[in-house]
C-alpha cells in the first residue's frame, strides 16, 4: 500500500483510522446487544434506553448517505483523496452487512417462537 500514489501514508492512515471506526463502532453495537439482552422483559428501565437499536440504524443511514455523498464528490472532484472514499464506502458496506445479519437473526429467532406451541 505504501506503494501508491509515490509512497506517502496517508492512505494507510485513513485506512487504519476507517478500521478503528469501524471496530470502535461494532463494540458499541455489541454492547447494546448484550444490554438488551440481558435485561429482562418486565424491567421498568427507560424507553429511551431501549431504543437503542434505532439510534443504531439512524447512524448506519447516516454513514451510508456519508459514504454515497463523498463518491459524488470524488466524481465531480471535490474530493481528490481516493483512499478517503474507499475507506468510507467500505466501512459503510462493513457496517451494513453487520447490521444485516443482525435482523437475520432477529427474523429467525422470531420465526422460531412463532413455531412454538404453547
Amino acid at each position: 500500500m505504501n506503494g501508491i500514489q509515490g509512497g506517502g501514508g496517508l492512505g494507510r492512515a485513513a485506512i487504519e483510522a476507517a478500521l478503528k471506526r469501524q471496530a470502535a463502532a461494532m463494540d458499541r453495537m455489541r454492547e447494546r446487544m448484550q444490554d438488551v439482552a440481558g435485561e429482562p422483559a418486565a424491567d421498568s428501565a427507560d424507553f429511551g434506553e431501549r431504543m437503542d437499536a434505532v439510534r443504531g440504524l439512524k447512524e448506519l443511514d447516516g454513514q451510508v448517505k456519508q459514504a454515497d455523498e463523498l463518491a459524488q464528490k470524488l466524481i465531480t472532484g471535490e474530493v481528490e483523496n481516493f483512499h478517503e472514499v474507499a475507506a468510507q464506502l467500505k466501512q459503510s458496506d462493513l457496517s451494513f452487512k453487520f447490521a444485516l445479519q443482525v435482523r437475520n437473526k432477529l427474523v429467525d429467532a422470531y420465526r422460531e417462537v412463532m413455531r412454538m406451541s404453547v
